[in-house]
């Protein structure tokens, strides 16, 4: 089976930009469901490099997943699962007890869904790095 990791990393920084570009235009909903999967993409690609296959949406989960060899820095766990929370509710009208994902999502949600995002793409990419120089 061919890697296809460096595909799915590159679709995760892409997911990111447009996680950037539609928190500028005010859709800070999907500002965070595109952070949300740029940052499982990005674990999947991790997961794809070491010849892992993985499975699933939660990033916290698929970080979880990783072998015991990569050391997961500081509260980046912390923050996968703060991105995990905005897999559903962010899209659904039925994530929420009443109204549309849109009116519980702002510009504080947006923020720090893409720093978190960001976070976990360069986590994934240096180690993929890491993975490759030591191969």
């Amino acid at each position: 089976m061919p890697d296809r990791s460096l595909d799915w990393f590159r679709q995760a920084e892409r997911d990111l930009e447009h996680s950037r570009e539609s928190s500028v235009n005010k859709k800070h909903e999907w500002a965070c469901f595109a952070a949300q999967q740029a940052a499982e993409k990005a674990m999947r690609a991790l997961h794809l490099s070491l010849g892992q296959e993985a499975w699933g949406h939660m990033v916290s989960k698929l970080m979880q997943e990783l072998p015991d060899s990569i050391l997961l820095p500081g509260e980046l766990l912390d923050k996968a699962r703060i991105l995990d929370n905005y897999y559903i509710p962010a899209r659904y009208p039925n994530g929420h007890p009443e109204g549309s994902p849109f009116e519980f999502f702002g510009q504080k949600q947006s923020e720090e869904a893409i720093a978190y995002a960001s976070e976990i793409i360069e986590f994934a990419g240096n180690e993929m790095a890491r993975q490759k120089g030591s191969s």
